[in-house]
């Protein structure tokens, strides 16, 4: 049994949402704590292995820039050996998004009858379907799905696990090739997500790619697309806008998430100034997910 890794570290409880998105993105299983009587919550990340230094910092400083607050001092080592993958599994119970039913390959649960399974591992890249943005994103595709399809091609910008871009597949995709684009500047992050579509039998409407942004080649082949869907953070959702309302088709969906409802006006500011409108959000807890549509 391999020994784990433990980062520790305290926060403003305030701050506290966008910190654990950024830490998610390294995976593992996150445990927060309730706020102590300071106000500051304590945040600790289990791994199975030591994560690279610089991806922690480069995670903390992006959640205290977007907080606007001092970056945080972690500690990091080892804890004795343990069973990480019993206990991260433990953490991690079936999850319903609407339609979709998602859970990791230790449940033993039956999917309910009429949901879409998506089968999620906890591992390096972000998109277990826990957090509050992947199921606001998730509550969207499933409301666009009670209307009229997106026309394809679809893309999944910054796809971690590729949840979004199966969710996709799993609605739109039957019988199709290469109709979904999952893309994201991780190479780690685009293998998952090509392991984890083939795990859900959605191996062949998915294509995954590394991309820094849109500026792949085959994104900007494939464009405009009918429907994007990005799960990021505020400040790439507003600095990609342009890029974003150049790739989608006229009357294109977009679905946006990663920000906390307090950023909704900047990011919106940027969408509309790109041309698109919203149609809907949908809201939990601190965190919102946008719906748009290119003007």
């Amino acid at each position: 049994m391999a020994a784990a890794w433990r980062i520790t570290l305290a926060v403003p409880g305030n701050a506290a949402p966008l910190f654990e998105t950024a830490l998610e993105r390294l995976g593992g299983a996150l445990v927060s704590d309730l706020p102590d009587a300071a106000g500051a919550v304590r945040l600790d990340l289990y791994l199975s292995a030591a994560p690279d230094p610089a991806a922690v910092d480069g995670c903390l400083s992006e959640a205290a820039g977007a907080a606007g607050v001092e970056t945080p001092v972690a500690e990091s080592g080892p804890i004795e050996e343990r069973d990480w993958v019993a206990e991260s599994q433990a953490a991690l119970p079936p999850q319903r998004a609407g339609r979709f039913f998602l859970y990791g390959s230790h449940v033993t649960e039956r999917p309910p009858a009429g949901s879409i399974p998506i089968r999620i591992d906890a591992n390096a890249a972000f998109g277990t379907g826990r957090h509050e943005t992947t199921k606001g994103c998730l509550l969207a595709l499933g409301d666009l799905a009670k209307r009229a399809p997106p026309k394809p091609p679809y893309l999944d910008m910054g796809c971690g696990s590729g949840v979004l871009a199966i969710a996709m597949a799993k609605l739109w995709g039957k019988g199709r090739r290469d109709i979904v684009l999952a893309a994201d500047n991780d190479p780690v992050a685009v293998r998952i997500a090509t392991e984890n579509a083939g795990i859900n039998q959605a191996a062949a409407p998915i294509h995954a790619l590394c991309s820094e942004g849109y500026a792949s080649r085959e994104i900007a082949r494939r464009a405009p697309f009918g429907l994007v869907t990005a799960n990021i953070l505020a400040k790439p959702l507003c600095d990609m806008a342009s890029d974003l309302s150049r790739m989608l088709a006229p009357n294109g969906v977009a679905i946006l998430s990663g920000l906390l409802i307090r950023q909704e006006r900047e990011v919106l500011a940027a969408q509309f100034d790109a041309g698109l409108a919203l149609s809907r959000r949908f809201r939990l807890g601190e965190w919102s997910t946008l719906q748009l549509v290119k003007r």
